[in-house]
C-alpha cells in the first residue's frame, strides 16, 4: 500500500489479487470486501449494461467490469469528490471505454440515466437507519453507513425504476435488515435468492446478498451462501477464489 501525496490524503490499493487498483480516502471510509463480493453475485454477460447506484469510489464498478469483459458499467454517485477519484480509478485501470461515473441523487436522479434500460443494478447501500443508529464519528463513514434523506425504500425504488423488464437487482445489506429489504421488493419483483454470507461455519450470517428479477413471478429461494473463513481467520478457497481469483458467485450452485 502506497501514499499518495497532495490532500486529502489517499492510498493505492488492490483488489482481486491486483487486477483492479483502487485509489481511495487513506482515513474515513475505506473499501473492504463487500463492494467486491456485491460485483462478483451479478449475473452479467458481455454486451450488457449494469448501473452501480451509489459507487462511491468505482470499487464493485470496476470489479465487475473486470470480471465481464465486455460489459458496460455505470456508475451513480452523490458525493462529487468521490465522483472525481471514480473517474481517476477508471483511468487508472484503463477501462474508460466500459466504465463510467456520474453524480447523481438517486432522489433526484441524472437527466442521462434513462429508467428502464439497465440489464442489471447492484447497490451497496449504507447499512444504518436515520433514526436510532449511532453514527461513526468520520463523517466520510457516517455518510457511507448510515442512511440520510434517502432510505433504503428510496434505494429500491430507484433500482427497480433503472432496470428493465426482467432485469436483475443485486443487493448486499445486513442480515438483520433483511426482513425490510425484502418486505421492499414484495409485488414488485420476485424470483429472489436470499445468499447469506456466513463469517465462519456455525457462526450467525451478518451480512446476505439478496438478488431479485424485475417483474418476476417465480419464488423465492434461500440458497447455503458462502463461508468466509477458517477457524484460522484465513479465507476459506471458495472466498478466496472470489476476492483474490475474480471469481463469481453463481448464488444457486455457490463460486464458480
Amino acid at each position: 500500500m502506497t501514499e499518495t501525496a497532495g490532500p486529502p490524503a489517499l492510498t493505492q490499493d488492490a483488489l482481486l489479487g491486483g487486477r483492479v487498483r483502487l485509489l481511495q480516502p487513506a482515513s474515513g471510509y475505506r473499501v473492504a470486501i463487500d463492494p467486491v463480493l456485491l460485483a462478483a453475485a451479478v449475473p452479467a454477460a458481455a454486451g450488457e449494461t449494469a448501473l452501480d447506484v451509489g459507487c462511491g469510489t468505482g470499487a464493485a464498478a470496476l470489479c465487475l467490469a473486470v470480471r465481464v469483459p465486455g460489459l458496460r458499467v455505470v456508475g451513480v454517485e452523490r458525493s462529487r469528490d468521490l465522483v472525481r477519484l471514480a473517474s481517476d480509478n477508471i483511468a487508472l485501470n484503463a477501462l474508460e471505454g466500459r466504465v463510467t461515473a456520474m453524480t447523481g441523487d438517486l432522489l433526484r436522479p441524472p437527466p442521462r440515466l434513462e429508467p428502464g434500460t439497465f440489464a442489471h443494478v447492484l447497490a451497496n447501500p449504507p447499512f444504518l437507519e436515520t433514526a436510532g443508529a449511532q453514527a461513526p464519528a468520520d463523517p466520510g463513514k457516517a455518510e457511507a453507513h448510515r442512511e440520510g434523506e434517502a432510505d433504503l425504500g428510496a434505494w429500491v425504488r430507484f433500482a427497480l425504476t433503472m432496470a428493465r423488464a426482467k432485469g436483475s437487482l443485486t443487493f448486499i445489506h445486513r442480515a438483520d435488515r433483511l426482513e425490510q429489504l425484502l418486505a421492499q421488493f414484495a409485488g414488485r419483483a420476485g424470483d429472489i435468492v436470499i445468499f447469506p454470507l456466513w463469517p465462519g461455519t456455525g457462526r450467525p450470517a451478518r451480512r446476505v446478498i439478496v438478488r431479485v428479477r424485475k417483474g418476476s413471478a417465480a419464488p423465492t429461494r434461500l440458497t447455503p451462501g458462502l463461508v468466509l473463513h477458517e477457524p484460522d481467520g484465513t479465507y476459506t478457497a471458495a472466498a478466496d477464489h472470489v476476492l483474490r481469483h475474480a471469481g463469481a458467485l453463481d448464488l444457486d450452485a455457490g463460486v464458480v
